[in-house]
């Protein structure tokens, strides 16, 4: 069977799964979830299998896991309606097809030079934040105290922000200062999440700013290890950061 039939074949049985969920009662939603996404290791692993190999188990296969595990919990938020839940499970599909795509080029690009590499990055990026909008929209969603929000969130960030940076090399280790970086990435986010849960800000919009956090270190993080970071880049991140933080608070309802 060829990559392209097994990545769709993956990405077909996984959103079934994932419509099987919505059957389970709320009570085992959290088990359900963490079945879904072991589920999805094994069945990522055998899709990936062809090219995996030592450290890739850890930085590459994570990937889908993860993104399955956001969907998942985000599926037991949405109105009842069909066409919002169909919706979801057609972008869930897409979106698991182009990690899996983009799974397998980091995979290649590892042992050769590859040109769709620079397109993987941008995809595997774009991927990682929406993963951790749903993760933050989920956590924040449970009204939990702040040191759960807090602590849930740098969770869900490590692993994402781990292989986000990894891939920047591909190398057949994670050095010393990728788990550096992500380490401190992910205590930031732990800390802005403690500090959001006292602020009354909307679940979406909390999100968006833990997201906007991610990304602008994780694309800090990635152009210093490309070596193309320039101050341009820093202006550009930096100053969306601040303009997100300072939307953010100007439409909160102080009370």
């Amino acid at each position: 069977m060829s990559k392209r039939r097994k990545f769709i074949g993956s990405s077909l049985l996984l959103s079934l799964g994932l419509l099987a969920i919505q059957y389970i009662a709320l009570e085992y939603r959290f088990i359900a979830v963490f079945a879904f996404m072991v589920v999805s290791y094994l069945i990522s692993s055998l899709a990936l299998l062809d090219d995996l190999k030592g450290v890739e188990w850890m930085t590459i296969v994570p990937i889908p896991t993860m993104y399955a595990g956001s969907v998942a919990l985000f599926y037991f938020l949405l109105p009842s309606s069909f066409g919002a839940r169909v919706f979801i499970l057609t972008l869930f599909g897409l979106g698991m097809y182009a990690i899996y795509l983009t799974a397998n080029i980091f995979s290649v690009a590892a042992v050769r030079t590859i040109q769709l590499l620079r397109a993987a990055h941008a995809v595997g990026f774009l991927l990682t934040l929406i993963t951790l909008l749903l993760f933050f929209n989920s956590i924040f969603s449970l009204k939990l105290f702040f040191w759960g929000n807090g602590i849930l969130s740098g969770l869900a960030t490590f692993p994402l922000v781990l292989s986000a940076l990894w891939s920047m090399k591909l190398t057949n280790r994670i050095d010393r200062s990728i788990w550096w970086k992500a380490g401190l990435l992910s205590l930031a986010v732990v800390q802005l999440g403690v500090a959001l849960s006292f602020i009354p800000l909307t679940v979406w919009v909390a999100s968006m700013i833990l997201v906007t956090a991610v990304y602008v270190g994780l694309g800090l993080f990635q152009h210093e290890l490309s070596d193309r970071l320039f101050e341009q880049s820093l202006v550009e991140y930096t100053t969306l950061g601040a303009f997100v933080l300072l939307a953010s608070l100007l439409v909160t309802r102080w009370k």
